[in-house]
C-alpha cells in the first residue's frame, strides 16, 4: 500500500504538503496541489483516516439525516451540504430516518460512535423527543436543522422563508381569479407546514376572503393515504375547489393521483400550484407551477454554519444562527386560468411523445 512519504517522493515536494493537501488543512499553491493529486491518482493513494482520528481526535466528517432521500428535495440538500465540507476538507456521511423518530434516535447514536463532528439534521415528521438533540449538542456535537425547525429548542437552523413562500403561491392563484382554493398540508405538528398555513391564511384575508376549514386538507406525508383524502373531497362537484396549494412534495403527488382518479385534470378542471419540483418540465404537460426553495443553498449554508460551531466550540450556544432563505415562484401552465389557454392548445396531464 502506498505511504504519504512515496506520494511526497512522487510528486518532489514535502510530507507536510501532500498532507495539507489531503486534509485541506493549510492552503496549498494551484501548482503543488497539481502535483501532489497528479501521484495520488497514479499511486492510488488512500490515506488512513482511522488511523488520523485516532492521533488528532478529528475525523473531518460530518453526518446528515434525512427522511426519505427518494424525494428530490433531500438530495439537492445533501449535494448543497457535501460542496460545503469538501471545500473544507471534510467528507459527509448521509443516512435515512424514514421519517420515524425513533429511527432518527438510532441514526444520531450512530453518528456519534462513528465520532462525526457535526451532524445536520431534517427532523422526522413525527413530534421527536426533546432529549433527542439536547443529548447529541451536551455531548459536544454541534447540530444544525435544516427545513425542519424543532419546536420550543434553541438550535441553530436554516429553512425557506415558509410563510413568505405560501402567501406567494396563494396570491398567484388569486392573481389568476380562483377564490375557492383549497390547500394540502402534511402535518401540522411540523412547524414549517403551520408556516405555509399561515402564509395561506395571511393572503386569503388580505383578499377579504374568508378561511374555511372545509378548505384545510390537513394530511400525513404517505401518498396513498393522501391520495385517498384528495379522491374523497374532489369525488363530489358540488364541495370541489377551484384551486389547490400543495404544502410538499409528497402532497403533491397524492393530490395528482387524487385528482387523476376522480377523473379531473389541470387547470381544466383545478387550477394547481405546490411546493418543490415534481417533474422534468419539458418532458411533461401542462407544467406545474412551483414553489421552488433553494434546497442547494439550504444544505450548503447549514454546512458552513456547522463547520463555523466545530471552529468556534466555546460560542455560546443561546446564541444560535436562524437562518431563512427566500422561495421562488416559476408559473407555469397548471395555475393558469383554461380561458387564457384555450388558444394555446396545451394538451393537460399527459406525457408529450
Amino acid at each position: 500500500m502506498p505511504t504519504i512519504k512515496q506520494v511526497a517522493a512522487r510528486a518532489g515536494v514535502s510530507v507536510g504538503t501532500v498532507s495539507h493537501v489531503v486534509n485541506g488543512s493549510v492552503p496549498v499553491s494551484p501548482d503543488l496541489r497539481l502535483k501532489v493529486e497528479a501521484a495520488i491518482r497514479d499511486l492510488d493513494y488512500h490515506p488512513n483516516h482511522v488511523a488520523r482520528s485516532l492521533k488528532t481526535s478529528r475525523t473531518r466528517t460530518l453526518g446528515i439525516i434525512v427522511p426519505d432521500m427518494t424525494i428530490s428535495f433531500f438530495p439537492q440538500i445533501i449535494r448543497g451540504a457535501e460542496t460545503g465540507a469538501r471545500a473544507r476538507g471534510y467528507s459527509v456521511i448521509a443516512v435515512n430516518s424514514a421519517d420515524s423518530p425513533e429511527r432518527q434516535g438510532e441514526l444520531l447514536s450512530l453518528l456519534r460512535s462513528q465520532q462525526v463532528e457535526g451532524i445536520l439534521l431534517v427532523n422526522a415528521a413525527a413530534p421527536t423527543p426533546p432529549g433527542q438533540i439536547s443529548r447529541v449538542i451536551d455531548a459536544g456535537i454541534p447540530v444544525v436543522c435544516l427545513d425542519r425547525v424543532p419546536d420550543g429548542f434553541p438550535v441553530d437552523s436554516v429553512s425557506v422563508e415558509d410563510t413568505d413562500a405560501a402567501e406567494m403561491g396563494t396570491d398567484h392563484l388569486l392573481a389568476q381569479g380562483y377564490r375557492d382554493i383549497a390547500i394540502v398540508t402534511g402535518p401540522l405538528a411540523l412547524q414549517n407546514e403551520r408556516r405555509r398555513l399561515e402564509g395561506y391564511e395571511r393572503s386569503l384575508k388580505r383578499a377579504g376572503l374568508p378561511v374555511s376549514p372545509d378548505l384545510i386538507w390537513q394530511g400525513n406525508l404517505r401518498s396513498e393515504a393522501l391520495a385517498a383524502m384528495c379522491r374523497e373531497r374532489l369525488s363530489d362537484p358540488a364541495r370541489r375547489p377551484g384551486a389547490l396549494l400543495c404544502t410538499n412534495g409528497p402532497t403533491a403527488l397524492g393530490a395528482l393521483r387524487g385528482m387523476h382518479d376522480c377523473g379531473l385534470r389541470t387547470p381544466d378542471d383545478i387550477g394547481f400550484v405546490t411546493f418543490d419540483e415534481l417533474t422534468v418540465d419539458d418532458l411533461f404537460t401542462p407544467a406545474i407551477t412551483t414553489i421552488v426553495q433553494p434546497a442547494y443553498d439550504i444544505g450548503f449554508r447549514a454546512s458552513e454554519i456547522l463547520l463555523e460551531r466545530i471552529d468556534q466550540p466555546d460560542r455560546d450556544r443561546s446564541d444560535v444562527y436562524t437562518v431563512r432563505l427566500p422561495a421562488t415562484l416559476r408559473v407555469r401552465d397548471s395555475s393558469r386560468r383554461i380561458s387564457r389557454r384555450a388558444a394555446a392548445g396545451v394538451v393537460p396531464m399527459r406525457a408529450k411523445r
